[in-house]
């Protein structure tokens, strides 16, 4: 029997796979025999990119892109390296974020649009990009959160961002179905690792105290999600959200 996990000749991209749970999921699919493409933006202190090359040690023959999501004619370079490389692309996920939380009253427009700009319309961008080399029975998958579905006090800019990615995803799946392309969305809570583990040690147990099952997510458990979205066993899934947050929304 194949195992339906084997991406053997599928080539993926994770945008903003230099780190975090970015950088688990490149590295999940390369273990699992995928054409592995892995993207950073750069920044300042260089550290985006010692990520990204520290990623690609632990893959086959990986192409390793700087890429600014929220810039369309980079995307669409990045989509001709993939496309000249590798002929076209069989899976998405849409990753890249940032955050950068603060109460509406002390965000401003550009703090609010900034934010928005990166996890939404980079996901955009690069969704729209694809489009064009994604290959039949290909795979989108969308990083939103749980943020997104209940919205959190301070992440205005963020919850909309998640909120937002939700809805692209839903219009997405409709729209690229014609070409037998899935496309969903994983709503994480609060992961081990990235964003989350940033928390200062009292606001991380106040949040563990709202998830029913008691404990913060392993991102083991987000990189699962996205395995399965992305193989034969979710074909006939789109559209969907998945909510891995150990019952913070159940909805």
């Amino acid at each position: 029997m194949n195992d339906p996990l084997d991406f053997t000749d599928k080539v993926v991209l994770v945008t903003g796979s230099s780190r975090g749970i970015g950088a688990e999921m490149i590295k999940a699919f390369g273990a699992r025999n995928a054409k592995c493409v892995v993207n950073y933006i750069v920044d300042p202190a260089g550290e985006n990119k010692k990520g990204a090359e520290a990623v690609a040690k632990e893959l086959k023959e990986p192409l390793v892109i700087e890429c600014n999501v929220t810039d369309p004619p980079q995307v669409e370079a990045m989509m001709k390296q993939i496309q000249d490389r590798h002929g076209g692309l069989d899976v998405l996920i849409n990753n890249a974020g940032i955050i950068n939380d603060r109460t509406i009253k002390k965000t401003s427009l550009a703090e609010f649009e900034a934010v928005v700009r990166v996890n939404l319309g980079g996901t955009f961008n690069v969704t729209k990009a694809a489009s064009q080399i994604l290959r039949q029975n290909g795979r989108v998958i969308n990083l939103s959160s749980v943020s997104g579905q209940m919205g959190f006090f301070g992440q205005a800019n963020y919850s909309s961002s998640k909120a937002g990615i939700i809805g692209l995803t839903k219009v997405s799946a409709r729209e690229l179905a014609r070409q037998n392309i899935t496309v969903n969305a994983i709503a994480p809570g609060f992961i081990d690792i990235g964003m989350s583990k940033d928390l200062p040690p009292e606001i991380a147990q106040n949040f563990i105290k709202l998830v029913p099952l008691g404990r913060m997510g392993d991102v083991r458990e987000i990189v699962n999600a996205a395995l399965f979205l992305a193989s034969p066993m979710a074909s006939y899934i789109t559209g969907h959200v998945l909510n891995v947050n150990g019952g913070v929304y159940m909805g």
